[in-house]
């Protein structure tokens, strides 16, 4: 076929066509709505129309709940407040047992009290103890102390014994606050 000036325009006008038809149908290809060419799993079983569907088609199950794992939940106002409760009877039976102490630091948001080295009334050893309260509860489980000496660590039975007498004082100011 000779290509002349009058063919040209209609030349033209075919390659155009063909490229607009090709621009169209990838584009078209992109929205996956047609088809289950490309998807793997129970998704390419399933109908591609939803109105001849048998199946309602449902949402990811973190798009229904919005527990962040779509999207969508980066985009939202994270609540950065940690909500932390501390049992505040353990609190103040630290406090108050280990009060010979002194306290170096307190953080409520955490429930960790620090204190220094001291000596009990009547003994000749100095303590040093970090007290953990990380649950509401008033409760053996929800204290935790690290006692040690200038030596090193202390008996198991030592710590217990520290531990029972806070747990015995919070019990004690519970009991006085009439709240049981």
């Amino acid at each position: 076929m000779q290509i002349n000036e009058r063919n040209s325009p209609m030349l033209s006008r075919v390659i155009k066509s063909v490229a607009l038809l090709t621009l169209i149908s990838s584009v078209a290809a992109c929205g996956g709505r047609g088809s289950s060419l490309g998807r793997i799993g129970p998704a390419a079983t399933q109908d591609a129309d939803p109105a001849t569907s048998s199946t309602p088609r449902r949402l990811p199950p973190s798009a229904e709940t919005g527990d962040g794992q779509s999207i969508w939940d980066a985009f939202k106002r994270q609540n950065t407040e940690a909500k932390v409760q501390v049992n505040r009877y353990l609190w103040a039976a630290s406090l108050d047992v280990l009060s010979f102490m002194p306290v170096q630091s307190v953080d409520p948001f955490t429930g960790v009290i620090v204190f220094g080295y001291g000596t009990p009334p009547g003994g000749g050893r100095s303590y040093r103890a970090t007290v953990y309260i990380d649950d509401p509860a008033l409760d053996a489980r929800s204290l935790n102390v690290a006692l040690s000496s200038r030596g090193g660590s202390v008996a198991a039975g030592t710590q217990r014994a520290v531990e029972d007498a806070i747990l015995n004082r919070a019990r004690q100011m519970r009991i006085a606050d009439g709240r049981l």
